[in-house]
């Protein structure tokens, strides 16, 4: 295994981390298999994974629940006597939080779950712009100063699906981050903050942590016949899933991959992929390969829109640009379901697209010409067909 320091934690950090939102399950969600989910938290440890990242939801029926995710962890931890050997990373749910003592009380609650004294590493959990404004106003970065100086927790941080500029703001609004974990693969540079953010966070010296290494697993799942054809023209073979998790390890500027792993398989791959994945290692032709294949993904999206905004704002507040992201990702990755998650939770409800009253503000300005309120109907007709699962 190899490792990074994440920035101002100065921890020595496993490359990969052991994401612990899909481990695997009997028949439910909630329902974890603990026999084969302990095999493989035993194996990655045993052969050098040392931070384990889980969250409050994690292993629930629904996002607003008590996940069993955290108490897997505490207790396998406790019995294997592996507390020591791990960081722990977990995350404040921040969309339940209604009053300032709910703060205190998640964590609480969260350290009897991991049955520890103490968190290593405690994120805000998937901060959108409204969740920071709420939980500002509620007086979360005294919550983390108070948690700090209590040794409850040893290193804070936040997660978020968000773009560059609110990055930047919640980073600029608290100079004791010591870590951000966003979402990132060679599909995603300049999707949410992206390679941007990277850089970013690289600059101040916050550690960068990454998840959606895969995608959710659609970059390595059902490739298409001609994307598959690309990568055996590459003069170094490797499969799916080391493309997507070296393309990441060959940066500078990440300091560690969660990986949501659920078998012994993928854990054992993953390891030893990452056993030799050292930065500035993929050849120049490599990296244009790889540059070529996200472009072959991104001529399956679903229309021309460039994202540069000029049709925004809406004057009904249809957030035009972010609809037509999540709709253009379930094309290209032919995943109407996952990019459904994403559109669902991250865009209001009054700002998704079947708030389009054809108004015709919109009507001359794309620059791609695209006729706007007919691709939002698009966008309406392709998740409507998922909204059940929301």
């Amino acid at each position: 295994m190899l490792y990074r320091e994440l920035g101002k934690t100065k921890e020595k950090v496993s490359i990969l981390g052991f994401g612990s939102m899909r481990l695997p399950t009997k028949g439910s969600n909630d329902k974890i298999d603990t026999e084969e989910a302990s095999k493989m938290i035993t194996y990655g440890i045993e052969n050098g994974i040392n931070i384990i990242d889980t969250a409050y939801p994690y292993h629930c029926e629904s996002l607003d629940g008590d996940g069993n995710s955290e108490r897997f962890i505490g207790e396998f931890l406790k019995e294997n006597s592996y507390r020591d050997d791990v960081l722990v990373s977990t995350k404040s749910p921040c969309w339940l939080i209604e009053k300032k003592e709910d703060f205190d009380y998640y964590l609480d609650k969260q350290l009897k779950k991991l049955q520890t004294d103490y968190i290593d590493l405690y994120m805000l959990h998937s901060l959108t712009e409204n969740d920071w404004k709420k939980v500002k106003e509620l007086e979360v970065l005294d919550f983390l100063d108070d948690a700090l100086s209590s040794g409850k927790i040893k290193h804070v941080g936040f997660s978020a699906h968000t773009e560059i500029d609110y990055l930047i703001e919640i980073v600029d609004e608290y100079p004791k981050w010591e870590a951000v974990l966003t979402q990132m693969n060679y599909l995603d540079e300049y999707y949410q903050s992206g390679v941007m953010g990277l850089d970013y966070l690289k600059n101040l010296n916050i550690g960068t942590m990454v998840m959606e290494p895969l995608r959710g697993g659609r970059l390595v799942q059902n490739i298409p016949p001609e994307i598959q054809e690309m990568w055996n023209t590459a003069e170094v073979k490797r499969t799916p899933v080391e493309w997507a998790l070296q393309y990441l390890w060959d940066r500078e500027d990440v300091d560690c991959v969660l990986s949501g792993m659920s078998s012994l398989e993928q854990v054992k791959e993953n390891i030893e992929i990452a056993s030799r994945s050292y930065p500035n290692s993929i050849s120049e032709a490599d990296a244009e390969l790889i540059r070529e294949v996200a472009r072959k993904y991104r001529s399956y999206r679903g229309n021309e829109c460039s994202y540069c905004g000029y049709c925004m704002p809406c004057p009904h507040g249809v957030n035009i640009v972010d609809c037509f992201k999540e709709y253009n990702i379930g094309h290209m990755l032919n995943n109407p379901h996952g990019s459904a998650l994403q559109y669902f939770t991250l865009i209001d409800e009054d700002a998704r697209a079947d708030n389009c009253l054809d108004c015709g503000e919109c009507d001359f300005i794309c620059t791609q010409m695209l006729n706007i309120p007919e691709e939002l109907e698009k966008v309406s007709e392709y998740f409507g067909l998922e909204f059940d699962h929301y």
